[in-house]
């Protein structure tokens, strides 16, 4: 039986399709069969992100709407062998799906898969009830900004409130020279904030955005240092025991120092 992991997050903006494409490639790369499902009806994104936009004849209402199974709607991902992949429909809307009908499809998807990630929409709408209900495990996405993480903690407080208990938080684009300056929260203050476990800090990385555009997750690039941290995320989500990143500046000090002075 597999593990469903809903990813969500309190405002659009902050990553969380880019968390669900990454750690769906990471999970799969790491031997475990994987299939990815696009909840945010009426505005996808995930199927860009993978590279899988040309692809798509039917989506999940299909699937909830009994007009085709789960074969038939999923695509698999060519590049990578465990990678599975349900889209949102485009053309309608959140209300074309319930609750029951999501929980049936990740009941089904179990049976099939080691686990589901669940791309969740952004904030409380209909779509984030559809989102967590057959969830086990959730992952609520922040950057590191008081209206973020402010947003976050009211997800936190919504997920426990439909019974999943084990909640973990990513922290997305932070930097360890704005942290240093006082222009981001730390990892420590947002996670007092949040009061739930850390799975992992993603760190800026032009890579992200380049990734994006050419439907290839940074977790294919062997040299991102935002690759490295999703595939960090996932075996830590797998269980394994991972440090995070290294954030702090690796220039020798003199380099830091007149840095420093010229941005004061």
């Amino acid at each position: 039986m597999g593990e469903a992991i809903v990813i969500t997050s309190g405002k659009g903006g902050v990553g969380k399709t880019t968390l669900s494409a990454n750690l769906g490639c990471a999970l799969a790369l790491s031997g475990k069969k994987t299939l990815l499902i696009d909840t945010d009806i009426g505005l996808r994104n995930l199927d860009i992100l993978l590279g899988l936009e040309d692809r798509i004849v039917y989506d999940v209402v299909d699937v909830c709407a009994g007009n085709c199974d789960i074969a038939k709607a999923t695509l698999h991902d060519k590049r990578i062998e465990n990678l599975y992949f349900i889209p949102a429909s485009q053309a309608k809307d959140k209300n074309a799906i319930t609750p029951l009908q999501m929980k049936s499809l990740i009941k089904n998807a179990k049976e099939e898969y080691d686990y589901i990630i669940i791309d969740s929409p952004a904030g409380l709408e209909a779509g984030f009830e559809n989102a967590v209900m057959g969830a086990d495990r959730a992952i609520v996405v922040t950057v590191p900004e008081m209206t973020s993480v402010r947003d976050a903690d009211r997800i936190v407080g919504l997920l426990e409130n439909h019974g999943i208990e084990d909640v973990m938080v990513v922290i997305n684009r932070i930097s360890q020279k704005a942290v240093e300056r006082g222009m981001m929260l730390s990892t420590e203050e947002i996670l007092e904030i949040l009061s739930v476990n850390l799975v992992g800090a993603v760190p800026e990385d032009e890579c992200v955005s380049g990734a994006a555009n050419k439907g290839e997750p940074c977790v294919l690039d062997d040299g991102s240092k935002a690759g490295k941290a999703y595939m960090n995320i996932a075996r830590r989500v797998m269980g394994e025991e991972v440090g995070l990143v290294d954030l702090k500046d690796k220039r020798n000090v003199f380099v830091r120092i007149i840095d420093a002075i010229l941005n004061k």
